[in-house]
Parts: C-alpha cells; sequence; structure tokens
C-alpha cells in the first residue's frame, strides 16, 4: 500500500506526520523486494487451483466404466509394475470414485512412474513421469522458484518482509478523520489519489486473509518454519507407547513438493520388527490385507497405501486434505503397520495434533483450496486482489516518480524522528518474529545509513 504524498519532506514536522513518512518509506523498500514474488506467487496459485480442481494432480481424476466387482489390488499392482521394465512398487493410491482409476507408482532407481489401472479390469490406462505436469512446474516455481534452498530462502524473506508491508500499509491507511467508509470504499475519480484510494481499500480489506496466507506459507519454509515453529509442534511419539523407532523421519516419505502433514514431517517414523503395537492384521501382511484392514478402519474412499522401505519399514496408510485425498482436514489420518506382525504401530488422528498442528492442518487446506469449489473461488478472488495491489503500487510509484529522471524516487527519510526508541523495539520485534525479515531490515538500514546517504550520486538515484 503505497503512498503517493510529494517527494519532499520539510525540515521538521508534526510526529503523526514523521511516523507516516517513516513507515512509507519502510513500506517503499519492502515493497521493492515482494512485488515481483508476490505476483509469482499470486499466478502460480491460481494456476494450481484450477488444475488441481477440474483435472487432479496426479491422474486421480481419469475415467473408468464400473463393473460388477473390483480385482484385487495385488492384481492391478501386478499390471502396473509390468508397465514399468524392472520397477519397483512403491505407492497405492486407491480410486476417488467408483468410476476412477486407482493409481500405482512404480520406480526404477531415481526415476518414478505413475502408472493408473482400471481397478475392474486391470487394464493400464496411462503412464506418465511422476510430478511432471503444469501442476508440478507451477507448484515448483510456488515453493522455490526453481532454485532449491536459495529460492526457498528468497520466498520466506518476501513472506516476511510481507509482513511489514501490512503493518506499515494498515497504519498509513488507518481512517484519521475520514472515517471507515472512505478507507474502505475507494474513490474512482481519477488521478493518482483513485490509484491510491484503490490500493489502499483493497489492502485493508486483504489484511486479515493475506496475514493467513502468509503465515501458513511461512510454517513450511526452512528458517521460520522448520527451525523455529515445526520444531517445537510435531506430534510427540511419546503417545506411541513402547514402540520402536527408526532413524528417519516422516519428512523422509516427501519426493519433491510437501506431502507429509506439517503436524508429522519432524516426527521420527516407527520401525517395524518388534512385538509391539495392537494386533490388526495377519502376520507378514501383502497388499490386499493391508487394504482390507485400511477399509476395516475406516480409510473409505481414496486414501494412499505406502509399502515398506527397508529391513524395518513400515506399511502406511494416510489420508489428509493437503494431498487432496479428502475434503475435510479434521479427516486427516496416518496409520503405519508392522510389515513382519501386521500390527498397528500407530494410528494419528486430526485429534491427536498439537494446536498448532491442527491451525496448520486446516490452514494448509484453506492455503491450498481443498476444500471444494467455494475455497477455489474464494482463493482465486484473493489471488488476484494480490495482483491489483501489486498492479497499483507499480502505477502509483510510476505516476509519483514523473519527472525524476533516472531516480528511483523513493519516500524521503524524515528528519526529525520522534521516539525512535519505540521504531528500534519494534524493529526488534520483527526481527525476533521473523529472523529472514530482520536480517534483511537490518541489511537495509546498515545500506541506507552507510552506504546511500554517504554516496551522493547512489543517494540521488536511490532517493
Amino acid at each position: 500500500m503505497v503512498s503517493i504524498e510529494p517527494a519532499t519532506a520539510p525540515a521538521r514536522v508534526s510526529d503523526t506526520h514523521a511516523f507516516y513518512r517513516a513507515a512509507w518509506r519502510w513500506h517503499f523498500y519492502a515493497g521493492l523486494y515482494v512485488i515481483p514474488f508476490f505476483a509469482i506467487l499470486a499466478l502460480t496459485g491460481m494456476v494450481m487451483l484450477w488444475i488441481a480442481f477440474l483435472g487432479g494432480r496426479d491422474g486421480e481424476r481419469i475415467p473408468v466404466v464400473p463393473q460388477q466387482a473390483v480385482l484385487a489390488v495385488s492384481v492391478q499392482a501386478d499390471a502396473a509394475i509390468a508397465a514399468v521394465h524392472d520397477g519397483m512398487l512403491v505407492q497405492y493410491i486407491a480410486p476417488r470414485a467408483a468410476d476412477r482409476v486407482a493409481v500405482f507408482r512404480v520406480d526404477v532407481d531415481d526415476a518414478a512412474t505413475m502408472v493408473a489401472v482400471d481397478p475392474y479390469t486391470a487394464r493400464v490406462v496411462q503412464t506418465w513421469p511422476r510430478r511432471s505436469g503444469w501442476y508440478d512446474l507451477a507448484d515448483n516455481i510456488h515453493a522455490e522458484l526453481l532454485l532449491g534452498v536459495t529460492g526457498d530462502r528468497m520466498l520466506e524473506i518476501a513472506a516476511s518482509l510481507g509482513m511489514v508491508l501490512i503493518a506499515t500499509g494498515l497504519y498509513m491507511w488507518w481512517p484519521r478523520g475520514g472515517g471507515w467508509r472512505r478507507a474502505l470504499v475507494p474513490s474512482l475519480r481519477g488521478g493518482r489519489s483513485a490509484w491510491k484510494s484503490l490500493h489502499g481499500s483493497i489492502g485493508l480489506w486483504l489484511s486479515v486473509v493475506l496475514v493467513f496466507f502468509l503465515l501458513s506459507g511461512l510454517s513450511w519454509s526452512g528458517v521460520w518454519g522448520e527451525k523455529l515453529v515445526q520444531a517445537w509442534s510435531q506430534f510427540p511419539t511419546e503417545k506411541w507407547d513402547s514402540v520402536p523407532l527408526s532413524d528417519k523421519t516422516h519428512a523422509s516419505m516427501n519426493h519433491g513438493p510437501k506431502e507429509v502433514p506439517w503436524a508429522l514431517e519432524q516426527t521420527p517414523m516407527p520401525a517395524s520388527g518388534s512385538t509391539a503395537g495392537t494386533p490388526a492384521a495377519a502376520a507378514a501382511p501383502d497388499i490386499d490385507s493391508i487394504d482390507t484392514l485400511a477399509r476395516q478402519i475406516g480409510f473409505d474412499g481414496r486414501y494412499q497405501m505406502n509399502l515398506p522401505r527397508g529391513a524395518d519399514g513400515v506399511w502406511t496408510l494416510s489420508r489428509d486434505s493437503m494431498n487432496n485425498d479428502s475434503l475435510s482436514p479434521m479427516a486427516d489420518r496416518t496409520t503405519h503397520i508392522d510389515r513382519f506382525t501386521g500390527n498397528i504401530l500407530a494410528d494419528v488422528h486430526f485429534a491427536d495434533y498439537s494446536l498448532a498442528g491442527r491451525a496448520m492442518a486446516v490452514g494448509v487446506a484453506l492455503h491450498m483450496g481443498m476444500l471444494g469449489l467455494w475455497s477455489v473461488l474464494a482463493n482465486t478472488l484473493v489471488c488476484l486482489c494480490v495482483l491489483a495491489l501489486c498492479l497499483t503500487s507499480v502505477v502509483m510509484w510510476w505516476k509519483r516518480r514523473a519527472g525524476s529522471g533516472l531516480r528511483l524516487a523513493a519516500p524521503p527519510l524524515p528528519r526529525d524522528m520522534p521516539l525512535w526508541q519505540g521504531a528500534v523495539v519494534v524493529g526488534l520485534a520483527v526481527s525476533l518474529a521473523f529472523p529472514m525479515a530482520g536480517l534483511t531490515l537490518l541489511a537495509i538500514l546498515a545500506l541506507d545509513t552507510f552506504v546511500i546517504q554517504r554516496l551522493v550520486p547512489l543517494k540521488r538515484v536511490l532517493s
């Protein structure tokens, strides 16, 4: 929410005016970094929303003709394995409905192939490389800009600075005499003030929703999410009484994009090979008996089955809204079964998550628009509003810098900043809450103080 006040500051200004100009300056600098990333996130987010809703992400919406009886999962699996030379079965995804295919993941070395099979005839309907569609390209851009860890950190900085944008924008646009109607309803009478009014009103309406989206996105990030929030909120393995644990966490089940529920990612996986757990399936269960067990204990409709890996690996049954298995995050469930005894070693439901875990299960489903058409439409509106904020901010800057030549035309720094100690405290609070934003703000402050303000040519270009 960039203002369009005049570019020159008086020698002395009121306290309120000084704070306004300081907020405007930080808003401007944060926006320089944030705008391109927010535009990318909004565009890729809309692409993912509609691809997932209309066509599905992993072929689960491919239709078949229902017949009298479904073949055993093992028969379907044999057909899938035969379609991939020297392949090893890794995962089974049950059909979403009676007229949809079953999907199997078959790996050869490091290459994963998805195989869609007609559950009534075991006919292979289609095969494709895993994570190779348009949805996956948009997802990879949305998550890490196709740059791996570097992209993750860049987006985390953008999301963290987005909190600075919201705070400073709200301070600048908060009604101080014109009333709430003027703040909430844009005035489109033309000129720069119309763009400012439109930008401010959209930002005010969107602020709470945008905070939610930023926080739910940040919770997946590598620093704020994994190191600070998630590390203190994962599912406690103490709830699995006397169950042996492997040296792998649930995150090892991720392959590229996040697939494991946020609350479980850093929790160790159970290990097969003991007498622990609750008797459930026959000893040394096969894929058919595990599927039968899944149906008996409540995994109806679409669910995912991951086969054991390694000597002490477990069978894992899962259903969560993040992976589009169901429309309700409160139906999330993950069950681990000993590959030797058939005992249930762990059975984690939504109610077992910590408060933060439950909030993230719901938050991720809302963030990804996985709760049905209404959430797809609502998220599309949010994405369009974010793009509108980006566009109007650029237009306002362009109109304000008219006649500035090559100058950036940044908002001027107030000459007299009252109560600067309060600003320092706010800055420290932001730095502690969002480390990447804090480091970036400190870097910008140091650059502004020790470089830009001392080099007159550079100061003129960037001011």
